[in-house]
């Protein structure tokens, strides 16, 4: 009965961690690998992809609809960035969120085999997650240099930033993956939701474009926090706010804890369901 606790609570999360890292990196590698097997360019899109899309949305919103960053005049490059800020971690929740109801019902041998640590395919999905966003982020930093002609040093504090981040994502996971198994009209729910949260999240606006009661209430999406901080860290040169991140990381513990415990439960259900 010990072990079975032991699997539901913290320790049960960081073990399973710690002890089949070499198994998620090599799922995780492979997983990557797999998205660019037979094409031409290879890991390139993995640059090439966020670029692209840097592009279309500061065309669309620089120049189309000639939108500012509230009462600040930032120029069409640093605008860019401050837009491709807010889709790093747009996109990281969407690649993560997207992919959680499907991840049991599309590993289904991997279920069928007794020995295999199941709750790690979570974390092989934010590895490859979070393997992009690190090349989103490599892009936005070499064109903030190319444009500003320096890097601020606050972007050391990004791992402070994003460590909350993954938490709450890694039990977004546990959750989803394991209704997944049970509910497959989930999988439609997760896009309808990364849509409407890319909308909901101050990736297009700042915060101040907001009505006065609104200004509050948006820090409950999940993602505003994290968007603001890497913006104060990597553009604006700002130390990060220390309490709203610790907050946010207690809020995103006890997730990652719920997520965890709910998919260790239901995980004894998933092969009669499949």
């Amino acid at each position: 009965m010990n072990g079975i606790n032991d699997s539901l609570s913290p320790r049960g999360i960081v073990g399973s961690l710690i002890n089949h890292q070499s198994l998620i990196s090599q799922m995780a590698r492979r997983e990557v690998s797999g998205r660019y097997r037979g094409s031409v360019m290879g890991f390139f899109w993995t640059l090439l992809n966020p670029l692209l899309m840097l592009v279309i949305y500061t065309f669309i919103f620089g120049y189309v609809f000639k939108m500012r960053w509230g009462d600040m005049d930032l120029g069409y490059g640093t605008f860019a960035l401050t837009l491709f800020c807010g889709l790093i971690v747009h996109g990281m929740f969407a690649e993560c969120i997207n992919r959680a109801p499907g991840l049991i019902t599309g590993n289904v041998n991997y279920v069928k085999k007794v020995v295999f640590p199941i709750e790690i395919l979570p974390w092989v999905t934010l590895y490859a997650a979070f393997f992009h966003a690190l090349m989103s982020l490599f892009v936005l930093i070499a064109i903030n240099l190319l444009i500003n002609g320096s890097i601020s040093p606050t972007i050391l504090w990004l791992p402070v930033v994003f460590l909350p981040y993954v938490l709450f994502l890694m039990g977004c996971l546990w959750m989803f993956s394991a209704l997944g198994v049970f509910l497959s009209d989930i999988q439609q729910l997760m896009g309808v939701l990364t849509t409407a949260l890319l909308f909901l999240s101050p990736v297009f606006y700042p915060i101040s474009a907001l009505p006065d009661p609104l200004q509050g209430l948006i820090y409950l999406n999940p993602l505003t926090l994290i968007m603001e901080q890497t913006r104060n860290i990597v553009l604006w040169g700002n130390h990060p706010d220390f309490e709203m991140l610790a907050l946010y990381g207690l809020v995103s513990l006890v997730i990652a804890i719920i997520g965890f415990a709910w998919f260790q439960k239901s995980r004894r259900g998933f092969a009669d369901v499949l």
